[in-house]
Parts: C-alpha cells; sequence; structure tokens
C-alpha cells in the first residue's frame, strides 16, 4: 500500500509537471525534452534504480560545487503561478456538464492534443487498474489550475495534487523521478481505438513517458541541490542536537553530584536536629570567634557565647554580651567550625546587665567556605530574615528550614533593641569522616548517656538495684516542696549497716535544678560501679568492700523538672535554680561561721565554744529553711559522713572552704544580715589583729586549710581537662593560678554555705566542684564528660582512707561515743560515731593525737600518716576520772559546790559553815574542825593572791610583791592562767600613741604622746625617735583600710589606717592586748576627725594641731582592766572559773582525805577499845596479885 500511495503521487507530479512544462515560455524546453526522449522501454525497478544512482550523483556534485546554487535565481520562473488567479473562473465551472461545449472551442492542435491525451490517458489507467490507487480527495484539497480552452472536464482528474505538501516544505517529494511517464505511453500504444492523427499520437506518449525526468535539467538540478543543502543543514543540525544534548547531559550530572554533595533536597517538614557547636562550653576557642567591631574591650567577640554572665561592675573588662561599634555600618558575627559542618540553627540571646536592655530582633544568616564569598540564606525568591529576641535573657532558637554545609556562618544583625549586644549559640553537625580528630574521646563503658527526668531516673536506680542486690541499696533522704523523693544510692560490700571501721563517703548534686552534668554524672557512676563490680575490677571491689558509698543524684527535683521541661540550651541562667518555694539550698543552711570567729575574738574557743560541732541556734528551724534543707541536715546529723563533695555547674573550678568572709558589719540574730545590735556597732572596726591577717580584707582560713587543698588538687588534677586554663575561666579571666582550685570567699563568697556548715557542725570534710561552663549540655557531650571525670570521681572517694583511725574504748572494753578526737596544732577536733569509731582525715606527717570524754581521763598518742593508700590505725583506751568521783560525791550529799564557795565570810575571818548532818560526839567534831580549818586556809591564799596595789599617775606602774604561799590546790591549766593573767597584769605597758597622715609619698605626724618613765633619763630622746620613725614608717607601709601588727625588737606596733588616710600607731610591749589597742586607736582616731579638721591634716603638724586628750588617752589605758569593760569582764569570768575549779578540786581531795580520816579514827577507836580491855585485865591481875 506504502508503494502503491507513493506510486499514485509520482504520478500526479508528473502530470503537473507535464501541464506545468506545457504552459512554460522558455523556447528550449521542447528541444530539450525531444534530445533526452527514452531509447527504449524499462521497467519500474531499472527506473528507480536509475533515478537513486542520479539522486546520488547529483548529490555528490551539489555537495562539491556549491557555486551549482546559482540556478536559484531561475526560481523566479515559479512566478508563472501567478496567472493561477485565473482560478477566478471557477464559476465557468458548470459548463463542464455539457459536453456538448467542447466541439464549439476554437478548433486549435493543443486542445484536441490534450482532450485526446487525457482520454487516452484514462483509457490506459482504467485498463492497467491504476485508477484505483489514486485516493480520491474532497475538491477543497485540489490544487485548482487555469482551465484551458483545450482542456475538457475529464482532464480534471489528472490534476489532482496533495495540497498540504508543497514544494519548500521539508516532506515534499518530487514524484516525477519515481514513476516514469515512458511505462504508461508504450501500453497506450498497443492499444486499439487510439487516434489515426499520428502527429498527435507520436509525441504525447513521448512527452508524457520523458518530460517528467528529463525536462528543465536546470531545475533538476536546483531541485536536488537544495535537497542536498537542506539534508546537510539537517545533518549540521542533528549534530548540533547532539552536541547539545551532551552538554545537558553533563551539566545534569554535574548538577546530580552538587547536589548529592550539598544534601540539599526538599525542605523537610521537620527540621534536621543536631547539637550545639560548644560556644558557650568553650568547646569553640576563642581564635574560631571572630565579629566586625567592638564597642570597647569588655564587649568583644569572646564575650558573644551563649549565657556569657558580666561581672558586677559593668564598666570592667568582663560585659555580658558581644556589642558592636555604634559608628559601624555593617555588623555581623562569625564562628569558624575549622571543618564543614551541617548548620541547622542558631539560638540568640541579650546582653546580661542590670541595667541594660539590649537585644537583636532580627538578623541575616550567611555562610561561606572560604570566609571571602558569602551566601544569605534564602527560600529561592529571596533572602530569610530570622527574628531574634523580645528581651535579654531568654534564649531562641531558629532552626532552618534544610541543613546548610559551609565551614563559616555569619549572623548579620538588622534590628535591635538598645545598643547592639548580643549572645548566641550555633547549632551544627559534622560531617561523617574516617579520620578521628585529636579532641575526639570515644566512650569506652557502655552506659547510658542521655538525660532522665525524674521517672526515668527512678527507673534506672530500680534496674541497678536489681543488677547489683548484693551492694546496692535505694533509699529516700526525704521530699521536695512538691512532694518529690530525694532519692539515694548506697552502694558498699554490706549496704543498709554501719560497720566499724569502714568511712562513710557521699556525693551530691542537684542543689540547683538547671545544673543538671553532676545528676548524670553521678547515674553514670552508679551503672560503672555496678558494672565493674560484677566484672570482678579489683578497684572497684576494693572501692566497694572498704567504704559506704552515697550518691544522691537530685537534691532539687522540682526545678530540674522544670529545667528539663525546656531542654538543653533553651533554659536561661536562672531558670531552675532555685527550689519551688524560692530558696537556694547551697546558701540555705545555718551561719555558724559568725558563732565561731565571734568567740574565737572573744577567746570562748575552746573553753566555751567548741571548734567543732557548733549547735544550731534554735531560732534557725523556725526562720526561712526550705524543705529540702531541712531533710538535708537531718541527713547529715544521723549518718557519719568522712568526706564529701557536691556537683555544681557553671563554672569549671573546684572550691573548699570556707565559702564566707568576716562580715563587713554586724550580722543579725541569724547571721543573714539586718540591723546590728547597738553594741556590735563598731565590730568591723574593731578587728583584733591576732586572729586575722595584716589587713581587715584577709580570709579567715580553716584550721585544715592545707588537707582542704590537698583534696581540691586531687579532683582537679585527675580531671582530663580541669587544668587547661590557657583560655581562662568560663566568664573571667583565670583566678586559679593554673592550679584549678580557689577559696571560695576569695572567689564568690556566700554565708550559710552547705560546705561550711558541713565542716562546723559535723566529721565531714565538704567541697564544691563545678564541673563545666554549660549548666545543661547536649546529650551528645555525655560520653566525653564521663570520660573527663571518671577518673576524678574515683579518686576523690579514695581519698576518705587518707589520714588515721580508731576506735576509743574504756578499759572494760565498752565503746565510748561522742568522744573527742583533737590532734595538736590544729584546732578542729572530730568526734566519735555511736560505734565509738572516728577517722580523722591528716596529710603526711607525725602528729600527737588526743582523745578525751567526759567522765574519763584523756589519752595522748604519737600517730604517724604515711604515704600508702590506707588510713592508720590509732586507737584509745581511757579510763574513768575523778570527775565521776565528784558526781558521786554530790549526788551522795544531794549539795553542789556553790553552796561551799558563796559561804560569807564574817568579821571574825571565821567560816559559818552549816551542820553536814554528821552524829554529834567528840570524833565527829574533831574532824569538823579540821575540814573548816582546812577551808579558811585556802580561803585565805586566794585573797592574798589578789592582793595588789597599782599606782594612779602615768609616770610609773608600781606592785607589790607577793608573799609567799604554797601554791594553790588546782589544776594544772587553771593555775596556769591565773599566773600568767598575774604576771601580765603587772608587766603590761604602754609607751607611744600617734596620730599620722598619710599622704601620697610619706606620712605627717599630726600629734603624739609619749610614756618613757621606764627609760634612763638619756635613754628617753633616741628612744622617741625611734618610735616616732617607726610610726611614720609603718603607716606609709600600710595600705588604706587596713589594720596591722607589726613586732619590733622587743615593742608590738599596733596600726590602724583608715580610708580617710587618717592613721594612729600605739606601741606597747607583748603583753599588753591587741584588742585593747585597736580599741583605743579607734577611738582617739574618730575623737581626732571630729575635733581637728580634715584641711589641716595634710600640712598639720604637732605644734599647729589643738588636741590635747592624747596624754589623758594613754594614761587611761595604761591598765586595760580598768579602761576596756570587756577585757576586765573576761578577766573576771576566768577568776570564776579557776575558783570554781579549784573549789571542786579541793572538794574532791577533802572528799577522800575525810574518808581516810574516817577509817584511820574507826582503826584508832578500836585499837584503843582493845588497849583499854588489856590495861583493865592487866590491872585486874595487878590487884588480885
Amino acid at each position: 500500500m506504502r508503494q502503491n500511495s507513493r506510486i499514485n503521487s509520482k504520478t500526479e507530479d508528473l502530470q503537473d509537471g507535464f501541464s506545468e512544462d506545457t504552459q512554460m515560455d522558455e523556447p528550449g524546453a521542447e528541444e530539450v525534452a525531444e534530445k533526452e526522449k527514452p531509447k527504449g522501454k524499462k521497467t519500474p525497478e531499472e527506473l528507480l534504480a536509475a533515478k537513486a544512482k542520479k539522486a546520488a550523483e547529483k548529490e555528490a556534485k551539489a555537495k562539491k560545487p556549491k557555486p551549482t546554487k546559482k540556478p536559484k535565481p531561475p526560481k523566479p520562473t515559479k512566478k508563472p503561478k501567478p496567472p493561477k488567479p485565473t482560478k477566478k473562473p471557477k464559476p465557468p465551472k458548470p459548463t463542464k456538464k455539457p459536453k456538448a461545449l467542447k466541439p464549439t472551442t476554437t478548433p486549435t492542435t493543443k486542445p484536441t492534443r490534450k482532450s485526446t491525451m487525457e482520454e487516452e490517458e484514462e483509457k490506459l489507467l482504467l485498463e492497467l487498474g491504476w485508477d484505483t490507487l489514486f485516493p480520491t480527495e474532497p475538491k477543497e484539497t485540489e490544487i485548482k489550475k487555469p482551465i484551458g480552452p483545450d482542456h475538457d472536464v475529464h482532464s480534471k482528474k489528472d490534476t489532482i495534487t496533495p495540497p498540504s505538501v508543497k514544494e519548500h516544505d521539508p516532506d515534499y517529494w518530487d514524484a516525477r523521478h519515481e514513476v516514469s511517464e515512458p511505462d504508461l505511453i508504450p501500453k497506450k500504444e498497443k492499444k486499439p481505438g487510439s487516434t489515426d492523427d499520428p502527429s498527435i499520437y507520436l509525441p504525447i506518449p513521448e512527452e508524457t513517458t520523458t518530460t517528467p525526468r528529463t525536462v528543465a535539467p536546470w531545475y533538476e538540478e536546483y531541485d536536488y541541490s537544495d535537497l542536498a543543502a537542506k539534508k546537510l543543514e539537517e545533518e549540521l543540525e542533528k549534530a548540533r542536537k547532539a552536541k547539545e544534548e551532551k552538554a545537558e547531559k553533563l551539566r545534569k550530572m554535574w548538577e546530580e553530584e552538587e547536589e548529592e554533595k550539598r544534601k540539599q533536597p526538599v525542605p523537610h517538614a521537620e527540621p534536621k536536629k543536631c547539637p550545639p557547636l560548644g560556644l558557650e562550653s568553650h568547646r569553640v576557642e576563642d581564635d574560631q570567634i571572630l565579629a566586625s567591631s567592638m564597642s570597647h574591650h569588655g564587649y568583644s567577640a569572646l564575650r558573644g557565647r551563649l549565657n556569657m554572665q558580666s561581672s558586677a561592675d559593668e564598666d570592667d573588662v568582663y560585659g555580658g554580651a558581644w556589642c558592636a561599634d555604634t559608628e559601624e555600618k555593617e555588623h555581623w558575627f562569625q564562628v569558624n567550625a575549622h571543618r564543614e559542618v551541617e548548620f541547622t540553627g542558631v539560638i540568640t540571646q541579650g546582653r546580661n546587665s542590670d541595667t541594660h536592655d539590649d537585644f537583636v530582633s532580627s538578623y541575616f544568616v550567611a555562610f561561606s567556605n572560604d570566609s571571602r564569598d558569602w551566601t544569605v540564606l534564602h527560600d529561592g525568591y529571596a533572602e530569610w530574615l530570622f527574628y531574634g529576641n523580645v528581651d535579654k535573657d531568654t534564649p531562641v532558637m531558629t532552626e532552618f528550614s534544610y541543613p546548610v554545609v559551609a565551614r563559616y556562618i555569619r549572623i548579620l544583625p538588622q534590628s535591635w533593641n538598645g545598643s547592639l549586644c548580643m549572645r548566641l549559640e550555633v547549632l551544627g553537625c559534622p560531617l561523617p569522616t574516617n579520620y578521628p580528630t585529636e579532641n575526639d574521646i570515644p566512650p569506652t563503658d557502655d552506659l547510658d548517656y542521655r538525660h532522665h527526668n525524674y521517672k526515668e531516673m527512678r527507673q534506672m536506680m530500680k534496674v541497678i538495684n536489681e543488677e547489683c542486690p548484693n551492694i546496692t541499696r535505694i533509699y529516700n533522704i526525704g521530699k521536695s516542696s512538691q512532694g518529690l523523693k530525694m532519692y539515694a544510692m548506697e552502694i558498699s560490700d554490706n549496704p543498709g549497716e554501719h560497720e566499724t571501721g569502714e568511712p562513710e563517703f557521699r556525693y551530691t548534686a542537684g542543689l540547683h535544678g538547671n545544673e543538671v552534668l553532676g545528676r548524670e554524672l553521678l547515674l553514670l557512676l552508679m551503672q560503672f560501679l555496678c558494672k565493674e563490680y560484677n566484672d570482678d575490677n579489683p578497684r572497684v571491689r576494693r572501692l566497694v568492700e572498704s567504704t559506704r558509698i552515697h550518691l544522691v543524684p537530685s537534691l532539687n527535683p522540682d526545678a530540674y523538672e522544670l529545667a528539663y521541661e525546656m531542654g538543653s540550651e533553651m533554659g536561661n541562667w536562672a531558670l531552675g535554680h532555685w527550689t519551688e518555694e524560692g530558696y537556694d539550698i547551697f546558701q540555705n543552711f545555718p551561719d555558724l561561721n559568725s558563732i565561731l570567729w565571734g568567740a574565737e575574738d572573744r577567746g570562748w574557743v575552746p573553753r566555751v565554744v567548741p571548734n567543732h560541732h557548733i549547735p544550731i541556734p534554735e531560732n534557725f528551724l523556725n526562720g526561712s529553711v526550705a524543705v529540702e534543707t531541712k531533710a538535708i541536715i537531718s541527713w547529715m546529723e544521723r549518718t557519719p559522713f568522712v568526706l564529701g563533695a557536691n556537683l555544681q555547674g557553671g563554672e569549671k573550678i573546684v572550691t573548699y572552704p570556707f565559702d564566707m568572709q568576716r562580715p563587713p558589719r554586724a550580722t543579725g540574730a541569724d547571721g543573714r544580715g539586718g540591723q546590728p545590735g547597738q553594741e556590735y556597732q563598731h565590730m568591723n572596726e574593731e578587728t583584733w589583729a591576732r586572729i586575722q591577717r595584716q589587713n581587715e580584707g584577709a580570709l579567715r582560713e580553716t584550721a585544715d586549710e592545707n588537707l582542704f587543698r590537698w583534696l581540691a588538687m586531687t579532683y582537679a588534677h585527675s580531671h582530663l581537662t580541669l587544668t587547661e586554663n590557657h583560655r581562662g575561666s568560663c566568664h573571667t579571666d583565670d583566678i586559679t593560678g593554673g592550679q584549678g582550685i580557689i577559696n571560695r570567699a576569695s572567689w564568690k563568697p556566700v554565708v550559710g554555705s552547705m560546705n561550711d556548715f558541713s565542716y562546723l557542725h559535723t566529721n565531714c570534710f565538704e567541697i564544691s566542684i563545678f564541673l563545666g561552663c554549660d549548666k545543661f549540655p547536649h546529650e551528645s557531650e555525655l560520653a566525653s564528660e564521663w570520660e573527663n571525670n571518671r577518673e576524678a570521681l574515683l579518686a576523690f572517694i579514695e581519698q576518705v582512707h587518707r589520714g588515721i583511725k580508731g576506735v576509743v574504748r574504756d578499759i572494760d572494753g565498752n565503746v565510748l561515743a561522742n568522744a573527742t578526737v583533737s590532734v595538736e596544732g590544729i584546732k578542729h577536733d572530730v568526734k566519735t560515731a555511736a560505734t565509738g569509731d572516728y577517722w580523722r582525715l591528716l596529710n603526711p606527717g607525725e602528729y600527737r593525737v588526743t582523745a578525751r570524754a567526759d567522765g574519763y581521763s584523756s589519752q595522748t598518742r604519737l600517730c604517724i600518716v604515711g604515704y600508702d593508700a590506707n588510713a592508720t590505725p590509732c586507737s584509745f583506751t581511757l579510763t574513768k576520772s575523778n570527775w565521776a568521783r565528784i558526781q558521786q560525791i554530790m549526788a551522795q550529799s544531794r549539795k553542789r559546790p556553790r553552796l561551799v564557795t558563796n559561804t560569807p565570810v564574817n568579821n571574825n575571818n571565821r567560816v559559818n559553815v552549816e551542820s553536814t548532818g554528821a552524829a554529834a560526839g567528840p570524833q565527829n567534831e574533831r574532824l569538823r574542825r579540821l575540814r573548816l580549818m582546812r577551808l579558811r586556809k585556802l580561803r585565805m591564799e586566794r585573797m592574798n593572791n589578789r592582793t595588789t596595789t597599782e599606782a594612779t599617775t602615768t609616770t610609773t606602774t608600781t606592785t607589790t610583791t607577793l608573799p609567799p604561799t604554797t601554791a594553790p590546790t588546782s589544776t594544772t591549766d587553771a593555775c596556769f592562767s591565773l599566773g600568767c593573767f598575774t604576771h601580765s597584769r603587772n608587766t603590761m605597758k604602754l609607751y607611744s600613741l600617734s596620730v599620722l597622715y598619710k599622704g601620697s609619698t610619706k606620712s605627717n605626724l599630726l600629734k603624739a604622746a609619749y610614756d618613757l618613765s621606764s627609760f634612763s633619763f638619756f635613754q628617753r630622746s633616741s628612744v622617741q625617735e625611734f618610735m616616732t620613725f617607726t610610726s611614720a614608717l609603718i603607716v606609709e607601709r600600710s595600705a588604706l583600710g587596713s589594720r596591722a601588727s607589726v613586732k619590733e625588737q622587743e615593742y608590738l606596733c599596733h596600726v590602724y589606717v583608715r580610708n580617710d588616710n587618717l592613721g594612729g600607731v600605739v606601741i606597747a610591749d607583748s603583753e599588753y592586748p591587741s584588742r585593747v589597742c585597736f580599741t583605743l586607736l579607734d577611738k582617739v582616731l574618730d575623737e581626732f576627725s571630729r575635733q581637728v579638721n580634715s584641711i589641716d591634716w595634710p600640712s598639720g603638724s604637732p605644734a599647729t594641731i589643738q588636741y590635747t586628750a592624747l596624754d589623758s588617752h594613754l594614761a587611761k589605758y595604761q591598765n586595760p582592766r580598768e579602761a576596756d569593760a570587756m577585757t576586765k569582764v573576761q578577766a573576771e569570768l576566768d577568776e570564776t572559773k579557776i575558783i570554781l575549779h579549784s573549789t571542786m578540786e579541793s572538794l574532791l581531795e577533802r572528799g577522800e582525805k575525810l574518808d581516810d580520816l574516817v577509817q584511820k579514827s574507826e582503826h584508832l577507836g578500836n585499837q584503843s577499845k582493845a588497849f583499854y580491855k588489856t590495861a583493865r585485865k592487866q590491872n585486874s591481875c595487878c590487884e588480885i596479885m
């Protein structure tokens, strides 16, 4: 069918070409056609082959001689087509119906020839059956040609051509060269019925057979060259398209690679979650942070870390945020991740300040891989503008819709409130790599590294208890204000019982709910100890079997739940810090420091106030105390802890007591501030030099300062990163001197801390461990934090076995509870537990240790502490003392010693003593008289010791020589105290009192008074000059607001320089009380400043200053007892105690001697009776004789 249709189309083209050729005006067309007539008949196959060959030759020719395209200009010959408007005569078409009109036409050769040829062609087609091969189409699609006068109606069928294909269309094909006309003409000639006119017959078949191929060779040449050019163009177009397709394919491959590299798929419905890079935790170093500018040095880019805290003085170098320079036009904050990271978000925060409200409210985010070319994050249409904070404290998290892979990130602030200040944290996931970095610490323990809320914590502790039931026990120490239990885990070889000789250790965490790292570390420590104990780890087994360990992960569960709900990085610095009721548990304990220091200042330690186990004030528990604090105090009192530590956060440091400084002014009764009493208005200015150091601001160190430093150093140096403080601390420069430890009072002093209470109220030595800058680290950091702290946690537990330990018993082997164990040279004692055992932490060395108990004689031993891992055993066995005998005598006689000491003395120096109740008789009366004589003698001795005469002048001080008396019957301590007091009272002396002005370069003497009567006449001038020079020199070298006592040769110089540059110096002997000297200086300087104008101080001199009270003050204070009421009361108290001790000792001695006398008298009575009987017998015998 395809071939038939092709033949039909070609036949139609031939017919069209024939009709066109016959109408051409070119003269040589017919001649060329006649010359190229076919010589013989050819089959259609031969014709097709010849046609293909000829087409190939012409195509080759067309490629070589392109000038052949010149025949194209003859194309205008197609202009004859315009005559086609002859189509307008279409209305005459109805003339086709009457065929009779043909004869009426003008008889011409052409019309008759054409009509005859057409008829013959139709007959020929009918005979061959080709008429059925030509498709009939609607007349509308036929190409209509003008009807010549010689054409009949039947010739219309031969002019049918496909109208949709034109000569210059790409699908055009010249059919004349496919089917040749000669094949039709010869067949026509054979058939009968043809026209007899040879002129008509012969040329017609020749024309019809030859004209399709040979007519108009120039037009054929033109057509073939056009086809070749079109084919060449098609090939070029095909090559171009192939090249474009290849380039497009390469471009798509490159885009796919880039898309896979950047991993930027369609925006996720839920943003990717990534941990923080570590700006807050300082894992991002200082050299990775950069900013466009800064307002001044205190607000550099390094201060732009999340939750950065400012110093108390905001003008200091430690600002609370990064603040940009207002004169700059472009502002940015840049973080360098040091490698490619998937950035997923940013957390912003305002400036930490009490007086400013500065924060950034909107910003752009840009990324770069080389820090030069930056791309601002956009959504394909516009740059994304992110909204920031609405206040200065609350962090705001902004998450990107898809992660961005880059090395650098910049925050570009666009709008802000107040000044341009901000703190921030960047969220990002490091790309996976097979090369571990230097700081990566792979966890080696199979533990649960995640955050646990209250229920999850309780469940984990139960699981650990089930895994290790033989060494663990869960209990609670109390409940929080919201009713949550404060769970504790005990780990020991015998849980639930205190074993004699086994020390108690504790770790506590969660005092502040938002400091969660300590909580998770204790949970990890529980898992580790249980797992390693089951795996027979020798170190862990030794710890568990020799120590009773208590782990409390959460002491403030209510606040933790609040912080946990907000999540890591989203809670501000204070959220969850306090309890539900608003208490800071760590600072909510009784202030025992003030009680101890006040007693030390008055000399009441240890006789009146002990230096250990100081009782809690009665009104403390009735005041503002948290429920959690009461539970913790009760737990500490019922468990004999030896060593402990509380884990906190927000800094990277270890602190040790004391945590409190001496208060600058008097405190209230509860020790927490308030209006001081009238008698303590000048407490801060009456600081005594023998208690404090060289100035008023000096710290009060504990008696175990060296031991506390050792304990703190043990944890700090066992930690992997705690001493790496080359970049400073979390919020300021390094304050530890590279050691990682510091006294809390010198850093951030607090009142009523847990550490101070534990040291002064119990036997437990406790320190605070600040684990890191980030209070609430991300879960991804827990594994590395455990690796950093694991060795330090275990090493600190082992320190509980440092020092001495033992048991205090009586001679019968009974344990003595609450016995006191003291170490010579250390003014802090410990007590024995209910089982009689004790532990005293000491550094290596030799110590004289004394054990005391009520009703027992003290015992002292020499104990040596070595460098071994275990404590040195040092036990005591005490014997009952005479105090028990005194109690027995008092119980039997039902009398107290005051009845004897308070007996009145009459004018005859006779002592009236009530009857003892003994039976009247000559022997009892004699014993009674002896007892009265003994009491009278002791009374007279005490009266003689108190009799002295003192001079009242300011020049001399004389004392009378004591009469020779026997030593009073008292204890050694009492005699020593009495003797020292009498000696000091007779030898105390004030030599000089000076008032000076401290200038910038030297001091200026304003007024002075001297008492040099004890020196010879020739020595007084040199001594006075020496004292004047010494006073001026000491004032020059003393700081403002300082007090000090300086020993110079045999003199003791007391100096006080006030903040207004007015100073005073008192020079006395070494026996004069220092406190009285400072009281004198305080009184003199106050009076001097009121009477003398401060304008005259810099230029004044003794001659110009009108102040005459120095001499009277110097004379009055020569006797400290008369000048200072407190000293007088103290002396009277000492004497009262001495008399009381002496009376009790005498009573005890007399009681023992009376018993001996009674026994001797009874023995003598028996002997006398026997002698009397024997004498009577002898007398009777003599009489008989």
